[in-house]
């Protein structure tokens, strides 16, 4: 059976606003989260937020993290670029010195920056320490699309009415997919450079968001060299006992994706830089699957105190964001191995935060 890469979404969701839109509230983003094969180097989220009030000057997010818990960040916002790409179409997002491209929809996407980042260490980051030298970074990604998209709520009944008639809808950011794809390119860090091959995840996401109600999530993906992949969100238990969105799937490698929910998910409840166990189980029609995860590299987002657009009007909603951790991990499911993604956040009072 043929894989539809397109998951028959219209090719022109690929594309990007070709104008500010009329809302200041609403969005336009892209971000990718890129793994090498060989577990040496990641990219934990990289991604651009066009917000209509601030259209001008898009907002971006760079991660690359290591092993041994070396890592460089950027908050900050930069001139917007055109979006029109060399057909004319709106298929550029980019500002900054970070530019995304969809060079055919649904199939290859590049990602490219040159510019400056700020040294520091997941070990800082885990403390709440944003600060340290900047230092010129580079890196540049082709992504060639390996499963179909998943739309959030398209899998599940129960996951589509949350999308659409409560918050966690509010909390997506509008109309979003995301798809796992096959990866190449080359990180530079002050001239010296490292290639790599290995897996990533791409978000589209184009929409308001609000997060003042946010209060915590777990999001993990990957792709194994067999072709096979899992992926899912969900956020936790709410206080009040009401349902709250929990949807994901497994894709066999060939066909449709599988509709899954996570059974065992690992909440973030401590703060830890890499090694820790984040296994999780998910469950279809056909019964569980159980994924080994280990921790690799890691990046911590704890006060959010970074003097962005973004992140002023976020605090301006939700004075006390809940703390997040954006990372690589290491995923062995039958016997196989790979490298794919996790974000999750709690709020603070609710993760032993031990003697960070």
């Amino acid at each position: 059976m043929a894989i539809d890469l397109s998951g028959g979404i219209d090719r022109s969701r690929e594309y990007v606003f070709a104008r500010r839109p009329d809302n200041p509230e609403m969005r336009d983003s892209v971000s990718f989260w890129t793994v090498d094969d060989r577990g040496r180097i990641g990219l934990p989220r990289i991604g651009i937020e066009a917000v209509g009030a601030n259209w001008d000057n898009h907002e971006l997010q760079i991660n690359i993290a290591f092993p041994g818990g070396r890592a460089y960040r950027l908050r900050d916002g930069g001139p917007s670029l055109p979006p029109e790409g060399p057909d004319g179409k709106p298929t550029v997002l980019g500002a900054g010195g970070l530019v995304f491209r969809c060079v055919e929809p649904f199939d290859t996407w590049t990602m490219a920056y040159d510019g400056k980042a700020v040294q520091t260490s997941s070990a800082d980051l885990v403390a709440g320490r944003t600060g340290g030298p900047l230092v010129d970074v580079a890196f540049h990604v082709e992504a060639v699309m390996a499963v179909p998209p998943w739309v959030q709520g398209a899998l599940q009944h129960d996951a589509g009415d949350r999308i659409k008639n409560s918050v966690e809808g509010q909390l997506m950011g509008g109309a979003r997919y995301e798809q796992l794809f096959w990866a190449s390119g080359a990180v530079t860090i002050d001239g010296q450079t490292q290639d790599f091959t290995g897996s990533g995840l791409r978000i589209r996401r184009q929409g308001v968001r609000k997060l003042g109600e946010f209060w915590g999530h777990a999001w993990q993906s990957a792709v194994f060299p067999s072709g096979k992949a899992f992926g899912y969100i969900a956020y936790p238990p709410r206080p009040d006992g009401k349902p709250t969105f929990n949807e994901g799937y497994i894709f066999t490698g060939d066909g449709d994706l599988v509709a899954a929910r996570v059974v065992h998910a690992p909440w973030l409840t401590t703060l830890q830089a890499i090694g820790e166990d984040v296994s999780l189980v998910l469950e279809t029609a056909n019964g569980t699957t159980r994924i080994e995860g280990e921790t690799v590299f890691s990046t911590h987002d704890i006060h959010h105190i970074d003097n962005t657009f973004s992140v002023r009007e976020m605090k301006k909603e939700n004075p006390n964001f809940p703390a997040l951790q954006q990372a690589g991990v290491r995923y062995r499911w039958d016997g196989e191995e790979t490298y794919g993604m996790l974000e999750r956040s709690n709020p603070i009072d609710k993760i032993d935060l031990g003697d960070s």
